[in-house]
């Protein structure tokens, strides 16, 4: 996930916004962790699960705005916290149904981490898995103008 995040980033512009779905543990933190090491953040990117939006300047300029919208019922409560989402990247947890007006554009980044018969169908014989590299299925879909031409992520 933080090398697909890398990968992301190099693409990425101020008025980027991005969400991301996933359950508990599919990778999205760490996905956003690739981000910010893609635009070389200053300091650490962990969960903003207790502050809501955490604000982190970058190397190159624009800073990544990290937002856990959980706890959000709407695009009106999202929009309350002054985000400035045209000066800033801004990757948005758990953001499924609260971006409506936010932005014409943004990028989906669905998770799904296999567990269990799903996890183990997804490997090959001879594989061998580190419990911080179990296979996850990501699924990427560019909403809007600004992704009408997706690039690819390799």
């Amino acid at each position: 996930m933080e090398e697909l995040g890398i990968r992301l980033a190099a693409h990425l512009r101020a008025g980027d916004l991005i969400q991301l779905d996933g359950e508990l543990g599919a990778g999205k933190t760490t996905l956003t962790r690739g981000i910010g090491e893609g635009l070389r953040v200053r300091g650490a990117v962990t969960s903003p699960t207790f502050v809501l939006a955490r604000t982190h300047p970058t190397a190159v300029g624009v800073p990544l705005v990290h937002v856990d919208a959980y706890r959000l019922s709407s695009a009106l409560e999202l929009d309350d916290l002054d985000i400035d989402w045209a000066g800033s990247i801004t990757v948005v947890e758990w953001g499924a149904g609260k971006l409506d007006g936010v932005s014409d554009s943004w990028l989906r980044i669905a998770i799904e981490r296999r567990t269990g018969a799903a996890a183990d169908a997804a490997l090959r014989p001879g594989d061998e898995v580190d419990a911080d590299e179990e296979p996850r299925h990501v699924v990427i879909e560019g909403i809007g103008p600004r992704w009408a031409d997706l690039p690819p992520l390799d």
